[in-house]
């Protein structure tokens, strides 16, 4: 037989219990939403290639070129650049600014300090995504199988 004193024991377990796992659930929430805020989930979902090139980018050209391409106080927008109108309109010339350098503008020769053709086409495939607004800005997701 239950007597009081343990039903209101029982009760008052449950509602600590749901108290706590109610309060577990929202402290989750707004963890995930400012984990969000910071971290957005990927939009695009591109080749190993353009993926690659993602990589090269923010490790060699972000510092002076801008997180997403978006261009610095120290060096150009490349979104505009590679623009059919813009300065670097062809991936020949791409190639051969990032191969060569700008030593007048501060831009290291890329291909003296080891960078080799297929990293800079990779870099190309990236930036040319981001210029034509195929890519959103942020870190791509990897194609399943690529």
């Amino acid at each position: 037989m239950r007597t009081p004193t343990s039903i209101m024991t029982r009760l008052m377990l449950l509602g600590a219990a749901l108290v706590f796992g109610l309060s577990a659930v929202a402290a989750s929430a707004q963890a995930q939403e400012l984990r969000d805020q910071y971290h957005q989930a990927p939009r695009d979902t591109v080749s190993q290639e353009v993926y690659d090139g993602w990589k090269q980018f923010n490790l060699n050209c972000a510092r002076c070129h801008g997180e997403d391409v978006q261009g610095t106080t120290i060096a150009p927008h490349l979104i505009l650049s590679l623009k059919p109108e813009g300065p670097v309109s062809t991936k020949e010339l791409f190639v051969q600014i990032v191969c060569s350098g700008r030593p007048d503008k501060g831009m290291p020769s890329w291909c003296a300090l080891g960078m080799e053709l297929p990293t800079i086409t990779k870099i190309y495939a990236y930036v040319k995504g981001r210029s034509e607004a195929k890519l959103s800005p942020g870190r791509p997701a990897l194609k399943p199988g690529a």
